[in-house]
């Protein structure tokens, strides 16, 4: 998954990704941080938002995992283990996408976005 830091408000971390074929998809997009700090990543983003765009602009947002959708992001299998990691699942038609992954409160440090094919 791609690795960036993060630095404020002004420079957030974007990754493109494109929904093929001609059916919607189910995806999970995780933006996290804190739990990279274990892993040996140093600087890590304490506390990452995430936000998915579409052709029509913003189509979901996320800043804490269990704030929304806690018992599907579970049952995938793939939650995150730490509260403050962003994840949302969305069902997508195919087209281009970006997820856009901030700190809250304009927090910097190294974040990595990820985006499962639930399917």
């Amino acid at each position: 998954p791609p690795r960036a830091r993060v630095a404020g408000a002004d420079t957030v971390m974007s990754a493109g990704f494109v929904g093929a074929g001609g059916q919607p998809k189910r995806v999970l997009i995780r933006a996290t941080g804190p739990s990279l700090a274990p892993a040996g990543v140093p600087n890590v983003l304490s506390d990452p938002q995430l936000s998915v765009n579409g052709a029509g602009g913003q189509i979901g947002f996320n800043n804490n995992w269990q704030d929304t959708q806690a018992a599907e992001l579970s049952a995938t299998g793939l939650a995150p283990g730490d509260p403050r990691v962003a994840a949302i699942i969305l069902t997508l038609p195919p087209g281009g996408y970006t997820a856009i992954v901030s700190g809250v409160g304009g927090t910097t440090g190294n974040a990595v976005v990820e985006v499962y094919d639930l399917q």
